[in-house]
């Protein structure tokens, strides 16, 4: 069976959505801990102490009931058709797109009730454990659940956004190293070469608007806008120095430098701030990109799948550097997470799906649009990006040196940097206002949610 709840399937990359109050819904931190405390009989809970927690009497017979976004949608069905024996109840949500908390919100009811927690849940996010793990609700799965063997196979540092004190509580979907997409065709076509530095591409930008205006070289207007940027650029707006604690500067170079360039270019109108998945960047300006920063579902969801963009035009080179840097950095946009709920009375059928789903070639490897963290998936993956036909060239390359090249300089704290940047920053765009001058307003507001997390903050 199949249904939706909430605001519907849909990724956190595919529809604008209506963010909550981020700092109101984030004082709920602390209902979440108490509920789980007042209700943790409620659900059976304590029975059995086993795989590092206490499991709830088991249920054989009764349906895994499985959360995920409409784009994870696929890998349920796929591994429903492929075990027909187990019964699903398959759920989409919105995934937690843009840091809607839905999911934390949901919990909240569930601990309240005593029912109701799914068994598997997708995240868009990769900071539900900063709550999960405090609301009891993510079991962990390196006490005995998943094996070591399978664990280690993981890329490096894939899982440590999963990882509190030492006890793993997640699993990495895929990872989203930035990189620089270009249409190959096009940039034949007007004569440009890829640039290499930031310093090249703001060249670029500039003569794109002088010579074929209408074409873009990027996109400042989704709420992910400042994983991709930001934090290329190693601006301090989110670092997370330890479990409570971040550090924010939002006015260092590192910061501002990124914010004239993409000031310069969005004045120039050769990046856009509609939004990539946009209604009306995919009427209007989907055929008009020549350049795109951005993650590696980009190649897939982006511009096969949303801009249909024909086959042989995309390439993927190394992502930019700033002139003088001796190596380029990148941010990391999504990439996603697997919960298995403490509360599941179907723990062997949930461990079996949340592996196979993270592991297995026949998703992860040969269907699934990002670049699986999984590594024996992700040899998989490459070798049929290579095989598809659908690249101007080969991005093999390029990605995996970009997995390497993420700048450990930006947490996953509990608060959410695109539900921040959407209702600080956008909407400022949308008035005029130019980026530099809204960074004194996007550090205040990471502070204030911050603070409300019960983060300290310091500069």
């Amino acid at each position: 069976m199949i249904r939706t709840v909430g605001t519907g399937g849909g990724t956190n990359r595919q529809r604008g959505r209506r963010l909550r109050d981020a700092v109101a819904a984030s004082c709920t931190v602390l209902a979440l801990v108490t509920a789980a405390a007042c209700t943790s009989g409620n659900d059976s809970r304590g029975k059995t102490t086993k795989d590092g927690f206490k499991q709830v009497a088991q249920d054989s017979g009764g349906a895994l009931t499985v959360w995920v976004d409409s784009t994870r949608l696929a890998a349920a069905k796929m591994y429903q058709k492929q075990n027909p024996k187990v019964r699903m109840d398959i759920v989409t949500f919105d995934g937690d797109a843009n840091g809607s908390n839905y999911l934390q919100t949901k919990v909240q009811l569930f601990n309240r009730t005593g029912k109701g927690w799914p068994d598997v849940v997708f995240s868009s996010q990769n900071n539900e454990v900063t709550w999960a793990v405090q609301a009891g609700f993510t079991a962990p799965l390196d006490k005995g659940l998943v094996p070591a063997s399978t664990l280690g196979k993981f890329a490096s540092g894939a899982n440590d956004v999963c990882t509190v004190d030492g006890t793993l509580y997640c699993l990495r979907n895929d990872l989203s190293q930035g990189v620089l997409w270009y249409n190959k065709k096009l940039l034949d076509t007007f004569g440009y070469q890829v640039p290499t530095t930031w310093e090249q591409y703001a060249a670029l930008g500039k003569k794109v608007a002088a010579e074929h205006p209408g074409y873009l070289v990027g996109d400042a207007g989704d709420s992910f806008a400042p994983e991709i940027y930001l934090w290329a650029s190693k601006c301090g707006a989110n670092g997370i120095t330890g479990p409570k604690s971040v550090s924010v500067n939002t006015t260092s170079t590192d910061c501002t430098k990124m914010a004239r360039l993409m000031d310069g270019l969005i004045t120039n109108k050769s990046m856009s701030t509609s939004g990539v998945f946009s209604t009306d960047f995919g009427k209007n300006k989907a055929d008009k990109v020549l350049l795109m920063p951005g993650p590696a579902w980009f190649g897939g969801a982006l511009f096969r799948d949303t801009f249909k963009t024909p086959a042989g035009q995309i390439a993927a080179a190394p992502p930019l550097q700033w002139t003088g840097d001796s190596s380029p950095a990148t941010g990391n946009v999504g990439g996603g997470t697997w919960l298995l709920s403490a509360h599941s009375a179907h723990i062997k059928a949930a461990t079996d799906f949340l592996t196979w789903v993270t592991t297995s070639d026949d998703y992860q490897g040969k269907t699934a649009p990002g670049y699986p963290a999984y590594a024996p998936a992700a040899a998989t993956w490459l070798a049929a990006q290579r095989s598809g036909g659908y690249y101007a060239d080969d991005i093999t390359k390029p990605l995996q040196d970009a997995a390497t090249k993420v700048w450990p300089g930006w947490g996953s704290g509990q608060f959410s940097q695109e539900a921040i940047w959407a209702s600080t920053v956008k909407p400022g765009l949308t008035a005029g206002k130019t980026i530099v001058a809204l960074l004194p307003a996007w550090q205040d507001a990471i502070e204030k949610y911050a603070k409300a997390d019960g983060y300290k903050v310091s500069e």
